[in-house]
């Protein structure tokens, strides 16, 4: 015969509530009011013809095509690419020099200094910072340029593009400084010693170790500057606001133009959606470009 079986009721395990959560809801909570609710009004505003009157009219795709064939599109985003290409060289290039040489070629307590002296327009207010680029491209005779070179020009209406590139620059290489040298601390000094003994020159050891083994944070610092310098428009908004004759205009003020200016809502969300995919495929593209699947697989071992 069959042993009989013994049912049993299971033991109902009580549904506990993670001791970290609690304190995760006021963050969750900020997160949800402040970025994705607004992320999902962005979507669907694009799709209405919005304007002064606040009226939710859809429309579909008709701001999208009207993106298309705007006459001041072209301009704007050929303003883009020489902002964000040559803005992008001066927060990448620029930072790597600094990086390397307050960190490999001077004393660590000069370098300390150095880069707590170059950060301080970073943790300046953006109107403040960009009121002391007022002042030295100041076009009368009290500008700090015009002073140093003896001549009145009108920086902002002459060269109004190269400008805000100088000024975006000088504040963005600060970012890329203090990642490239904490990148460089973490080279092992066995490395460079090695190096030193075998007769490498300072040179030679930062072209064939430095360099080669900061890869990865050169593509983060990149991929993050490209987006960022896409994204931000407040520098150019101050110092500048896009002109004169949309000279100096990009695509992501162009949006804030259109949509807070102009007052035509729909249209600018329309114009920061496309921005924002054309962000996402740039971003994939560095990815590929940089070998990020291998980091991928370097990191999981």
């Amino acid at each position: 015969m069959e042993p009989k079986r013994v049912w049993r009721r299971k033991r109902a395990i009580p549904f506990r509530i993670p001791p970290h959560v609690p304190f995760l809801l006021p963050f969750a909570f900020l997160v949800t009011l402040f970025f994705f609710i607004p992320v999902i009004l962005n979507i669907l505003l694009a799709f209405t013809d919005m304007d002064f009157a606040m009226r939710w009219n859809f429309v579909g795709l008709e701001s999208y095509f009207r993106f298309f064939t705007d006459r001041i599109i072209p301009k704007v985003l050929l303003n883009t690419v020489i902002y964000v290409l040559a803005t992008l060289a001066i927060n990448v290039g620029f930072g790597l020099v600094l990086g390397i040489l307050s960190t490999y070629y001077v004393p660590e307590n000069v370098g300390l200094l150095f880069r707590a002296i170059w950060l301080l327009p970073r943790m300046t207010p953006p109107v403040v910072y960009a009121l002391l680029w007022l002042w030295v491209l100041d076009p009368t005779e009290y500008g700090l340029l015009n002073m140093l070179i003896g001549q009145r020009v009108n920086w902002t209406m002459q060269h109004p593009l190269g400008v805000v590139i100088l000024v975006n620059g000088m504040v963005g290489a600060s970012f890329g400084m203090i990642i490239f040298s904490a990148a460089v601390k973490s080279i092992p000094r066995d490395y460079i010693m090695a190096a030193q003994v075998d007769g490498a020159s300072n040179w030679g050891i930062v072209r064939r170790i430095i360099i080669p083994l900061l890869r990865w944070p050169l593509m983060f610092v990149t991929s993050w500057q490209t987006l960022s310098l896409l994204a931000s428009y407040e520098y150019i908004l101050l110092v500048t606001d896009g002109g004169p004759f949309y000279k100096s205009e990009v695509w992501s003020l162009y949006a804030y133009h259109t949509a807070f200016s102009h007052q035509l809502y729909g249209y600018g969300a329309a114009i920061a959606m496309i921005l924002v995919v054309v962000a996402i495929i740039i971003t994939l593209l560095m990815l590929k470009i940089f070998g990020f699947r291998r980091l991928m697989e370097l990191v999981g071992g």
